[in-house]
């Protein structure tokens, strides 16, 4: 896990991952563990589930802090939009 960020109800990951893993498998697991770890603490009134969608895109080495600081300013991102 590199970079980490979200705004409201979606959440942007920037991942890196080695020749053995595959999306499908990193995002059951992102999913399946902070599920857990949310329900398990009681961090929210209800009990918390992922969405069945997600989207992946690879990032080229040049552009990833780029993509970092776009992760990192999301809120500035969604308050344009308004």
């Amino acid at each position: 896990m590199d970079f980490v960020n979200g705004y409201t109800d979606h959440v942007y990951c920037l991942i890196s991952l080695n020749k053995q893993q595959t999306i499908l498998d990193v995002v059951h697991l992102l999913k399946g563990e902070s599920s857990h770890c949310i329900n398990k603490n009681n961090l929210c009134k209800e009990n918390f589930k992922w969405q069945d969608d997600y989207f992946a895109v690879s990032v080229s080495q040049l552009r990833v802090n780029r993509v970092r600081d776009y992760i990192k300013n999301q809120e500035v991102h969604h308050a344009k939009k308004l």
